[in-house]
């Protein structure tokens, strides 16, 4: 198990050092929501643009902990094109997965496997989740 703790930690690292989808762009045909925590500081915004029901483009702008920032990066790469209803099954079941409650563990939640372990850690589940609710709110 250490050892896939090491594995995990590395690519949350990676992702955190070099975020993928970072910037957000003018367009008005991007969907935009923007969570704050005051709490801990973490901020991020997420936009998402989706065409003819599929999600063309997921970019993430923010700051905060390793956990919330390598977290908007890989959900961004994963989104790009997932068609949204699906996308909403992964987010339902990444949620649920973090928080520690059943989850659908037939859907691949891909790379964001690597943050199953803050469920552990019941400080760190906002963390883990923020830009994950900020991307559900750009898809409503």
């Amino acid at each position: 198990m250490a050892g896939l703790d090491n594995l995990y930690r590395e690519v949350i690292m990676e992702h955190y050092k070099n975020p993928r989808n970072k910037g957000l762009v003018d367009d008005e045909n991007y969907k935009l929501f923007r969570i704050k925590n005051p709490s801990c500081g973490d901020d991020i915004t997420i936009q998402t643009y989706v065409k003819d029901g599929i999600i063309k483009d997921c970019r993430q702008m923010g700051h905060g902990c390793s956990i919330s920032m390598a977290s908007a990066s890989i959900l961004t790469e994963m989104m790009i094109d997932k068609p949204v209803e699906e996308a909403k099954k992964v987010v339902e079941a990444y949620l649920n997965m973090v928080a520690n409650k059943d989850y659908n563990k037939k859907i691949d939640l891909e790379e964001a496997q690597v943050f199953s372990g803050v469920r552990n850690f019941p400080a760190r589940i906002k963390c883990a989740s923020i830009a994950w609710v900020a991307f559900k709110d750009t898809l409503e």
